[in-house]
């Protein structure tokens, strides 16, 4: 564990808190020291602890395993796993490393509408971006086919399998935020035309610009790249919406009570008119485990890439392992070395917000769950 405390820095309202930084990947030790000592000087008396949450042989530290020490005082916490109530009763902020809450849904601290919540939503954006991209990319051209030839040593004629570009084919993103901005990027690049889904109306320009974290250069700020809008809570909105020919469909959505299982049978009937290719990147509670099986088997859908499963890690017996034209990772397309100095990026504009006594970037609407 990291300690710093420092007295430089304005005089600020975070001179009695102590911050704990419970952080889930290995530690880049001179990059952490560096930003604490900063962070320190910077806001006088506030006191920085930091603890990895990942053991030398990868496997999780959970926060009951910390010594009961680390937890004395702290006022502000950074974590992607929620804590008992009992250790942080003294606790008025949070912020979640992850893009979503859905792990905190129930939990005391977060029912308590006097904590502030925000997450890191934006900072994961370009690398998963990529996977989507690369997992559609790798169907489209049927990668995983010539990876199978290779371990037998054959030379297919070129013109026995077919191969379609992305030029004039359609991407709905079901869920637009930092993340499903960036595959429209990505995807205009390749030709693709994009289709969004959001919960909230959005017909004005104004109300189409993105206003959580973005990394500079990424993702469609103004919300200028979809050629067309849905939106509503309503299962008949999610299924039009579904309906528009789409040939890829990437999920990106917050987990909610609302949009658990919002892809099933019904769903995948819809797609099937396409037969979209469907990539999940959000959570395995998006989708009908059961019902994407037999759009697989059936040929319902011509393929799918699952970064997300439910549960996790998923058994090595599950049947989806299994299954035809599937692409499954264990929950990485948000990994990437930039993402260490993203976090402290966006951890220390909400601590100059909450010195300030400005909004929060990316805080929770406590009633959606985003």
């Amino acid at each position: 564990m990291f300690t710093v405390q420092e007295t430089g820095g304005d005089a600020t309202s975070l001179s009695k808190d102590i911050l704990l930084v419970f952080y889930t990947l290995p530690e880049r030790k001179e990059r952490i020291k560096e930003w604490m000592e900063h962070i320190t000087n910077r806001f006088k008396g506030l006191k920085v602890r930091w603890v990895s949450a990942i053991n030398p042989d990868h496997t999780i530290v959970k926060p009951t395993d910390l010594a009961s020490d680390i937890w004395d005082g702290v006022t502000m916490l950074s974590t992607s796993t929620p804590p008992p109530a009992e250790l942080i009763p003294n606790v008025r902020f949070v912020h979640v490393n992850s893009a979503g809450v859905d792990k905190w849904l129930n939990h005391p601290t977060y029912q308590n509408g006097n904590v502030l919540f925000s997450t890191s939503n934006g900072i994961h954006a370009p690398q998963i971006a990529e996977w989507v991209i690369g997992a559609w990319l790798s169907h489209q051209h049927i990668f995983m086919h010539y990876l199978s030839n290779m371990k037998t040593g054959t030379w297919e004629a070129p013109f026995a399998a077919a191969v379609n570009d992305s030029t004039g084919q359609r991407i709905g993103i079901l869920g637009y935020g930092a993340i499903g901005r960036q595959c429209a990027r990505l995807a205009s690049a390749l030709g693709l035309e994009i289709y969004a889904y959001t919960r909230r109306k959005r017909d004005a320009p104004e109300s189409r610009k993105d206003d959580s974290y973005c990394v500079p250069g990424t993702g469609d700020p103004d919300g200028i790249l979809p050629a067309k809008w849905f939106h509503g809570a309503r299962k008949e909105v999610i299924n039009e919406f579904l309906a528009q020919s789409l040939d890829l469909l990437v999920i990106s959505l917050p987990l909610t009570p609302e949009t658990r299982q919002i892809i099933s049978e019904e769903q995948f009937e819809i797609l099937s008119k396409n037969k979209t290719f469907v990539v999940n990147v959000a959570r395995g509670g998006h989708i009908n485990q059961d019902a994407l099986q037999k759009a697989l088997e059936t040929g319902q859908i011509r393929g799918a890439a699952i970064d997300v499963t439910d549960p996790e890690p998923l058994p090595s017996e599950h049947p989806l392992w299994r299954a035809p034209n599937l692409l499954i990772t264990p929950h990485v397309s948000w990994k990437a070395d930039q993402v260490l100095d993203r976090h402290l990026d966006i951890l220390e504009l909400n601590l100059e917000k909450l010195a300030t006594g400005k909004p929060l970037l990316n805080v929770v609407n406590r009633k959606l769950h985003y």
